[in-house]
């Protein structure tokens, strides 16, 4: 299919050879050298020897060049072409042996030299680069050629030594042009030679430019219910195309393919449509969408004719009635016809209905765009009106929310008008004396991007307010009003205007006043009115989500100046929805300290593959990961044949490219297939073909039943050498009429997991088979520690380029004690990304997109080149850089608004060393990853000198030493784990911290200030960000039967807090209040009851807007906050009752009063354990406790009994995996339960006997002692608790705080 459209593209190609010339060879001829002196002008000229036509390249006419005057303050230079041509390349020198020479400007184009555009580059960045002295030429190819007659360079930046001094070149060629012009109703109609045109491929490729956002430019239909519509639609083109699909040759609505955006503003856009068979091509400019149409044909019928340029007689079958294009059309193909010629000769073929010409009509309109959303302005007088009141009328366009579109001092005074525009809707207000207003609202969604028109009249004690040519809003003045001064249109003088409003930011054109219109030209020359941070003759507006960068289909929304992504329910965050917000593993989940239950898992982490919902097994010694397919019942299968077998198809929980990613990135994956069987053969007996087999994941057939060795063709019993008949290779091919079994265990990764199993011997009388596919099962993440060491500092691993153009993330652990050295580095021509160690204490993280170097730097107040592991992430996209080093305060770098967005590398990655074999890296990497992929340090460290595979220690295993966030901690002989991180304690960080409250007990955590970890603030260089993501981890488990109560509460200096609490009904609260203007935000995500004396954990998670929350082993819960704001200056973290209130709500009060009776356990809040901190730093000045307050280990009691419930499945589970083992060990089990059985009878005889003996000596007590017993009953139970509280208590002494 490629093939062919390949080809199609090649005929496209020939066919288009003679009308642009830039398709051809060596269009780079110099275009300026020959001009007259009147094709140049500029802004000004510092003499006549400074003239504009003094500035053709590597000429020394006059002074040498062209230079504005000192006082110009939009300086440009103009160049006319005198004819269209095709533009390849633009060059630039100083003004000859002078100081005066340009070093950045823009460039902008326009076929009348009335209309300009600004050239940009593919990505987006407007600014070239010109000189660093007055010789030297620079060139600048442009990445896309433009056709054009007018250029005009724009000075920016300049010697700051001398002046702006300009010589230009401009390299092209001239190309043919055929031009049609339409006026809104006429249409050119190619007629065919027989009734009907089928065609299985068509290419079709114009180019057009109008000011209308809409309009047809190509139609045609046929009987049978084809057609193709091609239409300008909100200033985007919308591709209409049916073959033979007889479901919308019925309906009413008809889907579109939709490319390009802002396509009315008047510029030349190309349009190319590919069609072969179904498979189409739709390229709009640089943007091309690639799509199938449906239906089931594969040739377009068109009956009689096309029309472009409108459809001009409505009311066929099927024809839809659209506005006609307005606007100009050129080099119109058709299949190779030449549309536009055809009509010129007025050849036969071509039928032109209405007013077609054949040369295009210069712009009508011409409009100014608003630069600053605070600064710009333009002032214009009011025209002379004979009656009373004014009008006003313009249009506008602007991505922006809110802004100043008109202000206007009125008389009588004091009185004011306002035109703004308020949450994308239009608001007039009019401000009289005192406190009155009058109030008109009108529009939604005005910040659209398109165009829009607005009438203001005052008149006859009325203002009426229209847009678009919608029904009016009028409200009543209080009397006749005209203005006092100028009108401001856009914003006004900081003077004039007091308002909180921005300033608008966009285009406006057509401005009237009193119906007299408004010359920009004459304000541009300083004849009318006046103006700031305008730009005259163009409208930059520029589409920033086309195409959208925001990653894994989150939303676009875009403002004049930046554009920002929607994350919402992608499973990602970031400014560009790049990281995964869940962990890459299972064995990820355990490390962060979770246990056993169901997990959303993204397995290639940034990657395009997305998360996938996975049970997540937390044993002892491994960490299963559990998909599960649909199937979960046993399935019995009777009545199928070789021809006509039993067919099952399991769809997983996840994607096959998930289903591939969890099982290359595990050490070890199973599947098992329980096969029992009657009169069932597996493989036929006769010759050994299979007569049931099952398919691989990529669909292949495969024929063994067990084991990881796909060659063989068996089943289990064969390889364990157990099958009831050892003449056959499976149970069941003996063939009995009896029931048999083959339950086998599939290890083979590549092969899995099961996709389909097909069963073909069940149609003979008894025949019936039985089979369960269990789910897919794994464990070991091969990446956690794939680990190098290198110890030559010349030695470095090598990796294929990166691939990072608009985003990569990196990220890794290390450990050295060496002072500095590389991570990794990957270079370009220009551009380059680097990670490294560049003093003891400081990681940077730097890199160049063709900005100039950008450098993030994280420093630890401990060294880390302490030979201990050490995290690190650094991350750059389009909108900011960021570098995270173990818990320190994640470091922001914005990007420069406008600059390069794309990262060009072209050599190896190095990995551990640099290129130059300098500055090498000396110590262990482990984990790394780019973009989610894993990178295998390991097999590259065998083959590479001066590094190992493999990191030495007893901290570099994959086994966890250290649980619960504990860091394991090298020593000479042996190792130990820092539970400071870990609200947990014990030698590994495994042992639960739980202390009992009471209603009056209560432990407050005061936070020191300045407190950087929490504030996560920094003292680095200011052009670095230092503002992180507002970011709160916190996890803590509980036992209560008391409804209300209050759990944890964190407040900050400036009345903000955070409250999780139970409510009257039990039901747990989380309370945001981020905003002290707002009402707080609460979230219930379970209505059920959690004060019933079990125990629950908590686990809340939140980034910026978004709240995850987990409940128990429950999934995790996603939320949006009202505010991203951060907690600022924090105060303290209070568990239990809380005696301060302020500003807190109703229901928290209530709960904060009755406090907490119960177990709290395993605090955690960032990087901080209040409770642990209460217990082991009981005279710090930051831990205050009120009440009573026992240590306990009620947490450990009921994470035990918890686990005791929840592992009965688990060990039926297990009990299922050996059921199989055999008649012969049944039999054995068998007699040891019975031999334990007599043996336990025998021992409570003896034991009888002796309580018999005890109770006749207890007969012989006074009743008095029994009393007294029966009164120390309860100081006992409180001493059997208090023993378990000191036993708890002695156990603190070992943690390693």
């Amino acid at each position: 299919m490629f093939f062919l459209l390949s080809m199609v593209t090649l005929y496209t190609l020939s066919a288009l050879s003679g009308a642009s010339a830039a398709t051809l060879y060596n269009c780079n001829g110099p275009l300026v050298s020959a001009l007259p002196h009147s094709s140049f002008q500029s802004s000004s000229q510092s003499s006549a020897s400074y003239a504009a036509h003094n500035a053709k390249l590597n000429r020394r006419d006059g002074a040498g060049g062209w230079s504005p005057m000192v006082t110009d303050q939009e300086p440009w230079l103009q160049v006319d072409l005198r004819e269209q041509m095709e533009v390849t390349a633009v060059a630039t020198q100083g003004r000859h042996d002078s100081w005066d020479w340009v070093s950045n400007y823009l460039l902008l184009y326009s076929d009348t030299g009335r209309a300009w555009k600004q050239y940009r580059h593919e990505d987006g960045v407007a600014r070239f680069v010109g000189n660093v002295n007055s010789e030297a030429i620079v060139q600048n190819k442009l990445s896309h050629p433009v056709r054009t007659r007018f250029l005009r360079f724009v000075p920016l930046d300049w010697n700051p030594s001398g002046w702006m001094g300009l010589r230009v070149e401009v390299y092209g060629c001239s190309y043919k042009s055929y031009v049609a012009d339409f006026d809104g109703r006429s249409s050119l109609l190619y007629r065919f030679n027989q009734k009907s045109m089928s065609t299985v491929k068509d290419v079709i490729s114009l180019r057009f430019k109008s000011h209308q956002a809409e309009g047809v430019l190509l139609h045609g239909e046929g009987q049978r219910g084809d057609y193709i519509t091609l239409e300008l639609h909100r200033g985007r083109l919308d591709l209409y195309l049916n073959l033979d699909d007889s479901r919308l040759r019925f309906s009413s609505r008809r889907v579109a393919v939709t490319v390009g955006s802002l396509l009315d503003d008047q510029h030349w856009h190309s349009v190319h449509i590919e069609r072969f068979n179904r498979q189409v091509n739709l390229t709009v400019d640089s943007h091309t969408q690639q799509f199938q149409t449906k239906g089931e044909g594969h040739s377009l019928e068109v009956d009689y004719e096309l029309s472009f340029g409108g459809i001009p007689l409505p009311g066929k079958p099927g024809t839809f009635l659209r506005k006609n294009f307005h606007g100009c059309m050129e080099n119109l193909y058709y299949n190779g016809i030449n549309v536009i010629d055809l009509a010129k000769r007025r050849k036969p073929q071509i039928h032109s209905v209405g007013n077609v010409t054949f040369s295009c009509s210069p712009p009508q309109l011409v409009s100014c765009t608003f630069l600053s959303s605070r600064s710009s302005f333009l002032s214009l007088p009011s025209a002379a009106l004979a009656v009373g009141g004014f009008s006003v009328r313009f249009q506008f366009r602007t991505w922006n929310p809110d802004g100043l579109l008109l202000s206007v001092q009125l008389n009588p005074s004091p009185q004011k008008l306002e035109l703004q525009i308020s949450n994308s809707m239009l608001h007039l207000t009019v401000h009289s004396s005192g406190r009155q207003k009058s109030e008109v609202f009108a529009g939604r969604r005005v910040n659209d991007g398109l165009w829009h028109s607005v009438s203001l009249d005052t008149r006859d004690l009325q203002i009426t307010l229209a847009l678009d040519g919608q029904p009016s809003s009028t409200t009543e003045l209080w009397e006749e009003v005209e203005p006092r001064s100028n009108f401001y249109f856009g914003g006004c003088p900081t003077v004039d205007c007091q308002g909180l409003t921005p300033a608008f930011q966009g285009c406006m054109q057509l401005i009237f006043i009193n119906s007299q219109p408004m010359n920009l030209s004459h304000v541009q020359q300083g004849l009318l009115g006046n103006y700031n941070e305008l730009q005259f003759d163009t409208c930059s507006i520029k589409d920033r989500c086309l195409p959208s960068l925001c990653e894994h289909g989150a939303r676009c929304s875009q403002t004049w100046a930046s554009f920002s992504c929607d994350c919402s329910g992608t499973g990602y965050s970031g400014a560009t929805c790049h990281n995964s917000i869940y962990e890459s593993s299972c064995e990820a989940y355990k490390l962060s300290g979770s246990s056993s239950g169901f997990y959303f898992i993204d397995p290639d982490g940034s990657g395009p593959l997305g998360p996938t919902q996975v049970y997540c097994n937390m044993t002892d010694k491994k960490v299963w990961t559990v998909l599960s397919h649909n199937i979960s019942a046993p399935v019995t299968v009777q009545s199928s044949s070789l021809q006509k077998p039993h067919i099952m198809k399991f769809n997983y929980s996840a994607s096959a490219e998930q289903l591939r990613a969890v099982v290359s990135g595990s050490e070890h994956c199973q599947q098992e297939v329980v096969y029992s069987c009657r009169k069932s053969r597996i493989f036929n007996t006769k010759d050994g073909s299979p007569m049931s087999w099952w398919l691989d994941r990529d669909g292949e057939k495969r024929s063994y039943w067990g084991g990881f060795l796909p060659a063989m063709q068996q089943c289990s019993c064969s390889l364990e050498e157990n099958c009831i008949d050892m003449n056959y290779f499976c149970n069941c091919d003996a063939d009995a009429d009896t029931w048999a079994n083959d339950t086998g265990i599939l290890s083979y990764k590549d092969h899995l997991p099961v996709s389909q199993i097909v069963i073909g011997d069940t149609n003979r009388t008894g025949s019936q088979a039985v089979y369960h596919v269990g789910p897919l099962r794994c464990y070991g993440d091969k990446s956690v520690w794939n680990a190098a060491s290198f110890y030559q500092e010349s030695s470095y691993l090598y990796f294929p380029t990166l691939q990072a153009e608009l985003a990569s993330d990196i990220s890794f652990y290390f450990k050295t004690s060496a002072p500095s050295g590389v991570f990794l580095e990957n270079q370009g021509l220009k551009d380059f990304i680097r990670v490294e160690l560049s003093s003891p204490s400081v990681v940077t993280f730097s890199f160049d997109v063709g900005n100039g170097p950008a450098v993030l730097s994280v420093k630890s107040h401990l060294p880390l080149n302490d030979r201990q592991w050490h995290y690190v992430r650094a991350e750059r996209n389009v909108k900011e850089a960021s570098l995270q080093v173990d818990q320190l305060p994640l470091r922001f770098l914005e990007a420069p608004a406008d600059g390069h967005l794309r990262l060009r590398l072209s050599s190896q990655l190095f990995v551990g060393g640099t290129a130059s074999q300098q500055r090498g890296f000396l110590g262990c990497l482990r984990s790394l990853a780019v973009n989610g992929v894993s990178f295998d340090l390991e097999e590259r460290a065998r083959m590479t000198p001066g590094v190992s595979s493999g990191c030495p220690g007893y901290c570099s295993g994959s086994s966890s030493l250290c649980h619960n966030r504990g860091r394991c901690i090298e020593k000479s002989n042996g190792y130990i784990c820092d539970c400071s991180q870990s609200a947990y304690g014990g030698t590994t960080c495994n042992q639960e911290v739980s202390v009992s409250f009471d209603r009056e007990s209560s432990v407050t955590y005061t936070f020191q200030e300045p407190f950087s970890v929490m504030q996560n603030r920094s003292s680095q260089a200011s052009s670095i960000s230092s503002d992180s993501r507002a970011r709160e981890d916190v996890a803590f488990s509980f036992v209560t039967s008391q409804r209300p109560a209050m759990l944890l509460t964190v407040s900050t200096f400036s009345q903000q807090y955070i409250s999780v609490i139970l409510a009257r009904n039990g039901s747990l609260q989380i309370w945001y209040h981020l905003q002290t203007d707002r009402r707080p935000d609460v979230f219930s995500p379970v209505l059920s009851n959690l004060a019933d004396g079990r125990l629950h954990r908590i686990r809340i998670h939140r980034v910026g807007r978004n709240l995850y929350l987990q409940i128990d082993q429950d999934i995790h819960r996603k939320y949006t906050l009202s505010s991203d704001a951060e907690l600022i200056l924090i105060r303290s973290l209070t568990l239990g009752k809380v005696t301060s209130m302020d500003n807190f709500d109703e229901e928290i009060m209530q709960a904060a009063s009755k406090g907490f009776v119960g177990c709290l356990s395993s605090v955690q809040f960032n990087h901080v354990a209040p409770l642990k901190a209460a217990l082991t730093n009981r005279g710090s000045s930051l831990v205050t406790i009120r009440g009573p307050l026992v240590q306990s280990n009620c947490g450990a009691l009921a994470e035990s009994t918890s686990h005791t419930l929840q592992d009965q499945p688990v060990t039926a589970n297990k009990d299922k995996e050996q059921r199989d083992d055999g008649a012969q060990k049944d039999l054995a089990v068998i007699a040891g339960v019975v031999t334990a059985v007599v043996f336990i009878a025998v021992c409570a005889l003896a034991v009888i006997s002796r309580l018999l003996y005890q109770q006749r000596r207890a007969q012989r007590s006074s009743s008095s002692s029994i009393k007294e017993e029966h009164r120390h009953s309860v100081y006992t139970d409180y001493r059997t608790e208090l023993h378990l509280h000191n036993s708890v208590r002695d156990s603190v002494k070992e943690y390693y705080i």
